[in-house]
């Protein structure tokens, strides 16, 4: 594949955000060179997307395109996202809560103190270490506060966003077609390949058949290209991640004011996702099959949000958890739900979208043999889907409940990874995990804090009854100087309602 030399087809099989993201990149990367691009996309079939959520990526696809947030945040329905909170998963005293933080420049300092009170507490010192205690994200969360620093605070926040999912779609549609992206309309029913194997045209119900020289299949779970008409093997997380069905029901907004946070909520068997947008709030409870029935769930839900004798209807969803074993094959890319999918815990899935999209541009320009570029590939996008399927996995295997058999089974099953084993194990015996996260070569996908995080978070502490006073001589953080320095430093920030009021003016 040559960008450039010779005219070059691209046709994107299915829109939604996944679609649409990888249109506008490939476009805005390539739109001077000879490349022209083709989205089709079936009128029949909706977006899986239910409300949804970020990490700070998606920030910087919009300041590629050159969309500032007030041009799609108000058309979107979308909200800040500090990070996410986690509520119930432990029932350790002072770990009943904890909140995950998109960390920013400034946390350095209560990050060295965060890891260095993890270390002490971790080797039967009682010192503080909640998370919550040491990052600047948690107190804005808390206030509810936007991540949009006044201009006298020199310090960038990050953060992601909440948004509606069908509304990106369709805003990121409008902005392809503006870059020269040719939008068609269609249900794909035939693939046509090559003596090589290779894709040379799908076609359409209608008996429409369209070319191309190199095909995105961005077709959902269907993934109709790379899994059905290619045939590769999908490689299935089930025996690690139980969750494989979710139901979905709105709420109103808060009256009170504006959330900034995701809130992820233990139930008895799963876990409810809290998403505050403009208009309402999204909620789902992310549940196993295995353990409860959809009428089950949906009644746990309901009574969990007080809507037991409320006439609105669930909406209820199936999963398919795992990857396929290889993303680009012959001439086709597998990008968003075909090329697999992980559930919804930490927000991943357009994450995993555009850095699937930015490094095959990337591997696409490189020199060198394409079968090599092609393998190296592959072998990225594979380390980054079980590198946060192993994060993922982590928060159940370490989940401190006990009181039913699905929490119990997720806390004791041993299908772990080695590179997760190895991380568990650093931890439990004290060891400095900064320096094993370095030496296994994950810390891009999640870094050392975010593993912190998660273990501290949880209380994965010797038993609280059995620490001891550090003695003089003991280093230990000024804890009440870092409680100050976060309130002072929140005070440099606004209400998120007004922020996102005024932004929609």
């Amino acid at each position: 594949m040559q960008i450039g030399s010779t005219p070059l087809r691209i046709v994107i099989v299915g829109g939604g955000t996944a679609g649409w993201m990888a249109a506008n990149l490939l476009a805005r990367r390539w739109r001077s060179r000879q490349v022209a691009i083709t989205l089709l996309e079936s009128p029949e079939i909706g977006i899986v997307g239910v409300g949804e959520g970020s990490t700070p990526l998606l920030g910087t696809f919009f300041e590629k395109l050159g969309i500032a947030d007030s041009d799609w945040m108000p058309k979107c329905n979308a909200t800040y996202k500090n990070g996410i909170r986690f509520s119930g998963w432990s029932d350790i005293k002072g770990h009943e809560s904890y909140f995950h933080p998109f960390a920013s420049a400034i946390d350095i300092h209560g990050q060295s103190a965060f890891f260095m009170h993890c270390a002490l507490r971790r080797n039967g010192y009682d010192v503080a270490a909640n998370p919550d205690r040491f990052f600047i994200a948690a107190e804005l969360a808390r206030q509810r506060l936007a991540p949009l620093a006044a201009h006298h605070f020199p310090f960038r926040i990050f953060h992601g966003y909440h948004f509606d999912a069908h509304r990106v779609g369709a805003l990121l549609g409008e902005h392809a077609q503006r870059l020269g992206v040719e939008h068609l309309h269609g249900t794909v029913v035939t693939v046509e390949r090559g003596e090589g194997g290779a894709v040379l045209a799908v076609g359409t119900e209608d008996g429409r058949r369209i070319a191309g020289d190199f095909f995105v299949d961005c077709s959902g779970f269907r993934s109709l290209i790379v899994q059905q008409a290619l045939g590769v093997p999908f490689r299935q997380f089930a025996d690690n991640l139980f969750n494989d069905r979710a139901v979905v029901l709105p709420t109103p907004t808060d009256p009170t004011g504006t959330n900034s946070q995701t809130i992820s909520t233990a139930l008895r068997n799963g876990w409810v996702w809290n998403i505050p947008l403009r208009h309402r709030h999204g909620n789902g409870y992310v549940y196993s099959s295995r353990f409860c029935t959809p009428d089950q769930a949906e009644h746990e839900l309901r009574e969990h949000l007080g809507l037991l004798d409320d006439p609105v209807g669930a909406r209820h969803l199936q999963m398919r958890v795992g990857r396929v074993e290889q993303v680009w094959v012959h001439n086709c890319l597998a990008v968003g739900l075909s090329q697999g999918f992980i559930e919804p815990l930490e927000a991943t899935a357009l994450h995993l979208v555009q850095t699937t999209i930015e490094s095959f541009i990337e591997q696409v320009e490189r020199d060198g043999d394409l079968d090599a570029r092609r393998q190296s590939f592959n072998d990225g996008i594979a380390r980054d889907f079980e590198g946060v399927r192993d994060y993922i996995v982590c928060h159940y295997r370490m989940n401190r409940r006990t009181d039913t058999e699905y929490w119990r089974a997720n806390a004791s099953h041993d299908q772990l990874s080695d590179s997760l084993k190895a991380i568990l194990t650093c931890w439990f015996t004290g060891r400095n995990l900064e320096q094993e996260i370095a030496r296994q070569g994950i810390a891009d996908i999640y870094p050392p804090m975010s593993w912190h995080c998660l273990l501290a978070g949880y209380g994965q502490f010797p038993d609280p009854a059995k620490l001891r006073t550090p003695e003089p001589g003991i280093a230990v953080a000024d804890i009440a100087g870092i409680d100050d320095f976060r309130s002072r430093c929140a005070l440099n920030f606004r209400d998120h309602a007004q922020v996102l009021a005024e932004m929609a003016a």
